[in-house]
């Protein structure tokens, strides 16, 4: 399968995946947490499967810039206002925030050749609310986004449960994730209009759907302020999405390392 390298025009899942390596700095917004501006920047590969039929992987570079005080995180494509948080007892937290996050999941016609002559779907900036609850034994989260650039209309629900197990200077953080797309989403992205149906290629229109993903981080701390990371994951299609006929796969994989320096 070919490669092709993209920069951060179009944001890979992958490189995304690897940005939430830093995420759980976000559950912490008291003023006291964090008095002072903290800065990083680092660089992050991501290799990624396309769900479309005979599509080959895509390889992307993002660079990475990392901010954190009492009231904002950024991270890569993402940043997240701190709107407040709670303690319930020892250990256990919950933290609301306002998210605006660059995504990628868009196409063009030359991607794989059962695009060719369809529309371009680009990509698209989400925003809205997100819930941490922090315990003792795991973090869920739960994020709703709406797509505020208006090119799919499209709506997103994700809830995660993770739990991160610190080795030294290693940790690993396992994740399960699942995310509804709702109707607009599915047909935006892989839904065939009547315009560009063709022969193999029939009309198709897109109905909500649930992704699956299994996935594992890992990161290293070189130093104090250097960490590496490393972050895998699968998703699992479902039939909404599998039975469109742009898509030729029932699971993508993709994996992303990259560095990160804070000053």
């Amino acid at each position: 399968m070919t490669q092709n390298i993209r920069f951060p025009s179009r944001t890979a899942l992958a490189a995304a995946a690897g940005l939430s390596l830093f995420g759980h700095a976000a559950a912490q917004s008291a003023p006291e947490a964090t008095p002072s501006t903290q800065w990083g920047l680092g660089l992050a590969v991501g290799a990624g499967q396309q769900p479309y039929r005979d599509a080959g992987n895509k390889t992307r570079v993002l660079p990475l810039l990392y901010v954190e005080n009492a009231w904002l995180h950024v991270m890569g494509t993402s940043a997240d206002l701190k709107l407040g948080s709670w303690q319930f007892g020892a250990g256990h937290t919950l933290a609301v925030t306002g998210r605006l996050k660059y995504e990628g999941g868009g196409y063009e016609d030359d991607d794989a050749p059962i695009l060719r002559g369809m529309d371009e779907r680009k990509n698209s900036l989400w925003a809205g609310p997100t819930l941490r609850w922090s315990t003792p034994y795991a973090r869920l989260s739960a994020d709703w986004t709406a797509d505020v650039s208006g090119h799919s209309k499209g709506n997103k629900l994700q809830l995660q449960l993770d739990r991160r197990f610190g080795f030294g200077q290693f940790a690993l953080t396992p994740r399960i994730q699942a995310q509804w797309l709702d109707r607009k989403y599915v047909d935006y992205y892989y839904g065939v209009t009547a315009g560009e149906a063709q022969a193999g290629r029939p009309q198709y229109s897109g109905r909500s759907a649930t992704v699956l993903e299994f996935g594992l981080r890992v990161d290293y701390a070189l130093r104090p302020k250097q960490t590496i990371f490393l972050d895998i994951g699968t998703s699992a299609l479902p039939d909404e999405i599998k039975h469109s006929p742009l898509v030729g796969r029932s699971s993508v994989t993709r994996a992303a390392v990259g560095y990160l320096y804070r000053f």
